[in-house]
């Protein structure tokens, strides 16, 4: 880690050291266990928005440890909750991905990324930066220890027109399905007829780290957020496994794709 997030991690431990509270105390207080506390302390894991949000909700900090979080990160196009999420991606062992708008980022290609930042958010600068970054971001998925993808997407993705571009949506479909063969990537589809079920409230992902402990991100049309208070990880591992449920095997779903795929041709 570097000097700045060296010293973010300082103050918490001069803070708690104030309060005279052990870890397990002072997690206690603020709802996270005494060794997420510890390993955020020895930078073990790197101190999320939500954690520190939690310490400046329950002492009169009046925001310095959010505040101190923000104006540390460094200056980049992507939000400060991508570039947390995005450490962890890379530190994961399993990943857990429910999506309902978009082809999950670990497995666009590079036309369908570029065409999802369409519609004048982003310069064209601004766009190429994202794209370069979401296809570096892909290759956990080729290393030689690549975490245990599981996706589960709705199946309205799959058939829904990206800026009417010839061809852009079989190649996804193709290059979704070529994916979903490989032994450490998942796909999963809920189809169309499963009607209305408890994911399309919004997008997440929840990432299972080497030690076991889990960390999530979830996003809807407001906010987007990292996850990993247990209250809110236990509510997301409760609807991930409702979601997991609706969709179709791991067969069905490839020949699900396949065929949407021949739709678009």
């Amino acid at each position: 880690m570097g000097t700045a997030t060296d010293f973010v991690l300082a103050e918490v431990r001069l803070f708690r050291a104030s309060v005279d509270l052990s870890q397990d105390e002072f997690g206690r207080q603020i709802g996270y266990s005494g060794s997420h506390v510890s390993s955020v302390e020895t930078g073990s894991r790197p101190p999320t928005r939500e954690y520190m949000r939690a310490i400046d909700g329950h002492f009169p900090t009046g925001g310095r440890f959010e505040r101190m979080l923000s104006e540390l990160a460094p200056l980049d196009v992507d939000p400060t909750w991508l570039r947390e999420w995005i450490e962890f991606e890379r530190e994961a062992s399993t990943l857990r991905w429910f999506e309902i708008s978009y082809v999950p980022g670990l497995l666009q290609t590079e036309r369908y990324a570029r065409a999802t930042l369409a519609g004048g958010r982003f310069t064209a600068d601004e766009a190429d930066r994202i794209v370069t970054s979401r296809l570096e971001r892909q290759t956990i998925l080729t290393r030689d220890t690549p975490p245990q993808l599981i996706a589960v997407l709705d199946e309205a993705i799959l058939r829904r027109p990206v800026l009417d571009e010839p061809g852009l949506m079989l190649q996804q479909c193709e290059h979704l399905a070529d994916l979903a063969t490989q032994e450490h990537v998942q796909v999963h589809v809920v189809p169309l007829d499963a009607g209305m079920y408890l994911g399309l409230a919004g997008q997440f992902i929840i990432a299972e780290l080497p030690d076991g402990t889990r960390i999530a991100h979830a996003d809807n049309q407001l906010t987007a957020q990292i996850v990993d208070a247990p209250a809110g990880i236990a509510r997301l591992a409760k609807t991930w496994e409702i979601v997991r449920n609706e969709a179709l095997p791991r067969r069905q779903s490839i020949k699900l794709i396949k065929e949407v795929a021949k739709s678009w041709t």
